[in-house]
């Protein structure tokens, strides 16, 4: 699957947020790109913000050995996020705010890749925790299935 021009794809985005007893569900159908760099596999996409609208790009890399990198956010703008999943493992990393930068860990315990070439779709599911300064902030679902 040699993609470095890129599939178009539709996604379907599925997040749960639980915070405080409480849980969000968010859905987002969105037109992405699929492309293959190497051995890596790229979702690329641009998410609707559900609070005014605004266009916020997303990539999902997919490494080889099946870790995820997720990154929300223009890396010139003042908000930028980067998380990293590893099944059963704990990652440092940093999100960006307008208040300065803040140092988060992610913990996966269950995640799933599938993909297929003929056609060429997919289902990546993300389950993680997010912690802050030793704070538990929340459990995270992410459920993401694409088609050409």
């Amino acid at each position: 699957m040699a993609m470095t021009t890129g599939t178009p794809i539709a996604i379907h985005l599925e997040t749960h947020v639980t915070q405080n007893g409480e849980t969000e569900k968010h859905v987002f159908d969105e037109k992405g790109q699929l492309v293959q760099i190497g051995q890596s596999l790229y979702i690329r996409y641009k998410e609707t913000s559900e609070d005014d609208g605004s266009l916020i790009p997303v990539t999902l890399k997919i490494e080889q050995n099946g870790d995820i990198q997720l990154s929300r956010g223009d890396t010139n703008g003042s908000t930028h996020m980067k998380l990293f999943f590893a099944q059963g493992k704990k990652v440092l990393t940093r999100y960006r705010t307008p208040y300065g930068i803040i140092p988060v860990e992610t913990v996966t315990p269950n995640m799933r890749i599938r993909i297929k070439n003929q056609p060429v779709s997919g289902e990546i599911y993300v389950e993680y925790q997010l912690f802050a300064e030793g704070q538990h902030l929340g459990d995270y679902q992410l459920s993401l299935i694409f088609t050409a």
